[in-house]
């Protein structure tokens, strides 16, 4: 892509917060541009044998991540987990098959989940980042779960760069 079109922020944003979003927001964009131009077989198709690693597998990867890490953690909300069956703890990837429905209620499932974590994000006073949820029966400063979020992001990033590649050739930036 060329430079000028892409489309992720750049800038040294004022605070905290703000530095934490916006690295977040441009790994979410490279996933998703990861992922543009490509037909449901390419989406779905598998990395290596057993690997059941997809692009597809990523984003539905990534709306389990966003739900359980925003929702479920940082907000000690009780939902039903999104792609979860108790005999396949892999289901999001596993069940990332190439038909189109399959495609649009993926991408449409982490845009919600995103959505719902950018929209508790815009509540949250800058000031709060030290404030502590409990896991586990861990305490974790809200600041380590966005930099975990980010390390989650970056690393199925580069996942699903050599994944891209393998199918169409193109590279990252």
């Amino acid at each position: 892509m060329d430079p000028d079109d892409d489309p992720r922020p750049i800038g040294s944003p004022e605070g905290e917060l703000a530095t934490l979003r916006q690295y977040l927001t441009h790994y979410r964009m490279t996933l998703r541009l990861k992922c543009d131009g490509l037909d449901a077989e390419q989406l779905a198709r598998r990395s290596v044998p057993p690997s059941a690693l997809s692009l597809l597998g990523l984003v539905r990867h990534m709306a389990v991540v966003e739900q359980y890490w925003f929702q479920r953690v940082l907000q000690g909300r009780t939902v039903d987990p999104v792609y979860s069956d108790p005999a396949d703890r892999d289901v999001e990837f596993t069940s990332a098959v190439a038909e189109q429905a399959v495609v649009d209620d993926s991408f449409a499932t982490w845009q919600h989940q995103v959505d719902a974590a950018d929209a508790w994000l815009d509540t949250l006073p800058e000031g709060d980042l030290g404030a502590t949820v409990t896991r586990r029966d861990e305490e974790l400063p809200v600041r380590d779960v966005l930099v975990h979020m980010i390390e989650e992001y970056a690393r199925h990033v580069g996942h699903a760069d050599l994944l891209r590649e393998c199918i169409d050739g193109r590279t990252g930036q």
